[in-house]
C-alpha cells in the first residue's frame, strides 16, 4: 500500500565560520589589488568546481 506526504518539513543547521576567518575574507575580496583579485577568483573557481561535481554526482544517478 503506497504512502501519501502530504506535508514535509527539512530543517538544516549551517555552520557559520568564525569570526576571524570571516574578516578576513572580506577584507581580502574588498580591496581592490591584484591579491584581492586573485582571492575573487580563487573563490569562484572552487564555486563552479563544487558546482560542476553535483551535476555530474546527478547525471551519473
Amino acid at each position: 500500500m503506497p504512502i501519501e506526504i502530504k506535508e514535509l518539513h527539512i530543517r538544516i543547521a549551517v555552520n557559520t565560520p568564525q569570526t576571524g576567518q570571516t574578516a578576513g575574507i572580506r577584507t581580502a575580496v574588498s580591496g581592490n589589488n591584484s591579491a584581492a583579485n586573485d582571492v575573487k577568483e580563487a573563490i569562484v573557481a572552487e564555486c563552479v568546481e563544487q558546482v560542476l561535481q553535483i551535476f555530474q554526482n546527478k547525471a551519473e544517478r
